[in-house]
């Protein structure tokens, strides 16, 4: 199934944002429901070189640059493409926050998600293939306010826990197949 694109203009209104939550997921329930296949999506995202090792990425109609400072080679013109995981966890987690915390009628003020990782370079640079090559431990801190209890919050990060798909990426290994075909 495809996404259509459709542009709303973004809203910091409570009740604009609770009305899209329940819209989107009362839409997607009826989908599934009508057809388990609607449930199925494929994303595509192409990236070029630019630069010293830079990537214009383009998803959709969005387009950004990813980049490594200068320290790994880059001209740091954008931020790395750990820098973006971590961005697209953080986002991935901002967005099911909202959607449950709306399904579960818990109320979120704000929501702020600070994501730390380490990442020893050895495997990158080719010093010691022993090490990982990806992060070897990612802590995310999540600030909310809002008028609920602790217990209700953390009933709110359970379910957030397990309903995440960019946790669940970083969380357990996924299949990738790799082709590389002379252009």
């Amino acid at each position: 199934m495809t996404i259509l694109d459709t542009t709303l203009a973004p809203s910091d209104l409570p009740a604009e944002r609770a009305e899209r939550l329940s819209i989107a997921g009362s839409t997607w329930h009826d989908r599934i429901a009508a057809d388990a296949s609607n449930a199925q999506l494929t994303y595509r995202v192409r990236g070029t070189a630019e630069g010293s090792v830079a990537s214009r990425i383009t998803a959709g109609k969005h387009v950004f640059v990813v980049d490594e400072p200068g320290a790994l080679a880059g001209d740091d013109v954008a931020a790395s493409p750990v820098e973006v995981a971590l961005g697209a966890l953080i986002s991935c987690q901002v967005v099911v926050y909202r959607l449950y915390a709306q399904a579960l009628g818990i109320q979120v003020d704000e929501i702020d998600v600070i994501a730390d990782a380490d990442l020893d370079v050895r495997n990158l640079f080719g010093i010691d293939q022993s090490v990982r090559a990806g992060f070897t431990d990612v802590r995310l801190t999540i600030s909310i306010t809002g008028p609920e209890s602790d217990e209700r919050y953390q009933e709110l990060r359970s379910t957030v826990d397990e309903h995440c798909p960019v946790l669940d990426l970083f969380s357990n290994a996924t299949p990738v197949s790799v082709t590389v075909t002379k252009a």
